[in-house]
């Protein structure tokens, strides 16, 4: 359970149990969020990679392609 979420439906007047329900649904998606993000740095670390890879194997084959037509 978030406390500030907690506190802050208190303060506006909600129903204890609804503010209480509240604030862990709120955890809830603020974990999921979380691991999300986390997926999300993963992925991009990965495109990183791979971004190297294609650039060595097009610059591989412009070297072919430039060996035959020069030669």
């Amino acid at each position: 359970m978030i406390t500030a979420v907690y506190e802050a439906f208190i303060s506006t007047g909600a129903p204890e149990d609804k503010a209480k329900a509240a604030a862990k649904a709120d955890a809830e998606y603020d974990s999921r969020f979380n691991r999300i993000d986390s997926d999300l740095a993963l992925v991009k670390a990965e495109m990183v990679v791979l971004k190297w890879m294609v650039g060595f194997v097009l610059a591989g084959v412009v070297s072919l392609v430039m060996k035959n037509f020069l030669s």
